[in-house]
């Protein structure tokens, strides 16, 4: 009786499985309600986040071509501009709802990293047969990672150009900017061209699209290697003379804002303006910026010099498909994802020998100078606590702008909330 029993109890619990199976390969996933395609697999849906609604586009192109060889995994791409994008991982990241991937910066790696908010992607990145950091830029890998543990991918790398006005040039009868350019050439060609309510040079209250770069191309710092404020060194202090001078001399309107920027070169109030490769997209598809204007490498003084930066593809510590995850940002980082999104033009590709791509994604500017730039490019200055001191040090500047006080007195200023900063960490 107990044998037959048990063989009783066995056919029972292989009904129930077949069962199972059988229910489980008609319905949803429970949580998206999606089927992932011929597979049969249980389809998920990753959110990715980003802040630049131009790269959108060629990512969610690059995202549907993942999707279509990997059914098993949706894409929602979601955008939101910078300062709001912070904001949303913030709470995102205190209420339990971060996106599954999403960029991260040098700004805010060292929070996110030490707060455990980010997903230790070391093991797997050793494991893989697609992702070599070996083949990134060195100092774009270093930035993502804390500790020994590496919390994202190299996404892209970026400089920053000189845009200029080929039909303001041709009517003044001026040399276009080029590789010889020095300070003295910037200031006389804005000299020239600031005329009929147009400004010659955009000198913008902006940091890496504007004075960090003439700091670093004379010889002084941001921040030093042994983590001290450079805004107190003259040589510091003489560029951001040299940088304000335009607005004070009224070469260059009087402009702080992000999409004011942009829309002075837009609308030609502008002849010249300091601008990160990134743009390139947006650039190329307004008409008047595509019809007019070109780009060339920065200015030189004592160095040349360019500030670069990369962004970084993270995954969420708590995302509910780590392996899906995984799985995209393996593809984003390897050289077929990085070759693609050069090819669409999204950005320059950090990953070695896929610049060239990107160069030939587009016919409009000479965009070549941003890749010939990365040779004497700048990191980008960050530390642990650079969200904290850069935008502290960042307003401590505005009064020189403004003219309210003098440039030295405001680097100074800038210096102090810099090291108080700087001494927390």
């Amino acid at each position: 009786m107990k044998q037959l029993w048990l063989v009783g109890l066995l056919v029972c619990l292989l009904a129930l499985m077949m069962a199972a199976c059988n229910s489980g390969s008609s319905s949803g996933d429970g949580g998206d309600g999606n089927k992932g395609g011929d597979s049969g697999k249980k389809q998920v849906t990753l959110r990715f986040a980003l802040w630049d609604s131009n790269q959108a586009r060629g990512l969610q192109v690059m995202a549907d071509e993942f999707t279509a060889d990997n059914p098993d995994i949706n894409i929602q791409i979601e955008v939101t501009g910078w300062t709001d994008y912070w904001t949303m991982l913030e709470a995102g990241a205190t209420g339990g709802s971060l996106p599954d991937v999403f960029w991260m910066h040098s700004n805010e790696i060292y929070r996110y990293a030490s707060n455990g908010m980010l997903l230790d992607l070391t093991d797997r990145i050793n494991k893989s047969d697609k992702v070599d950091l070996s083949k990134f830029p060195q100092g774009i890998v270093e930035i993502y990672n804390h500790e020994g543990k590496q919390y994202a991918v190299p996404k892209d790398f970026d400089t920053i150009g000189l845009w200029y006005n080929k039909k303001l040039f041709d009517e003044a009868n001026l040399e276009y900017p080029n590789e010889n350019w020095t300070w003295e050439d910037l200031y006389n060609a804005a000299k020239a061209l600031t005329k009929d309510g147009v400004y010659g040079f955009l000198a913008a209250f902006h940091n890496q699209e504007g004075y960090y770069n003439f700091v670093y191309q004379n010889g002084g710092t941001i921040i030093t290697k042994d983590k001290k404020s450079g805004y107190d060194d003259p040589k510091t202090i003489e560029a951001l003379e040299y940088y304000v001078k335009f607005i004070r001399e009224g070469l260059s309107p009087q402009i702080y804002g992000d999409a004011e920027r942009a829309e002075a070169l837009q609308n030609g109030l502008v002849a010249m303006g300091l601008f990160g490769s990134w743009n390139l997209s947006g650039f190329t598809a307004n008409e008047f910026i595509s019809e007019n204007f070109d780009v060339a490498v920065l200015p030189k003084n004592t160095a040349r010099a360019s500030i670069y930066n990369g962004l970084g593809y993270a995954i969420a510590h708590n995302t509910k498909y780590p392996e899906e995850a995984w799985r995209f940002v393996e593809y984003l980082g390897s050289r077929e994802g990085q070759e693609r999104q050069a090819e669409l033009g999204v950005a320059i590709s950090a990953y070695e020998g896929t610049a060239e791509k990107w160069i030939s994604s587009n016919d409009k500017f000479n965009v070549k100078v941003f890749v010939d730039m990365v040779e004497y490019g700048v990191i980008r200055p960050y530390s642990k606590t650079t969200a904290v001191w850069e935008d502290k040090a960042y307003e401590a500047l505005r009064p020189a702008f403004t003219g309210e006080i003098s440039v030295e007195e405001a680097a100074r200023n800038a210096a102090r909330i810099m090291n108080e900063s700087l001494a927390t960490e």
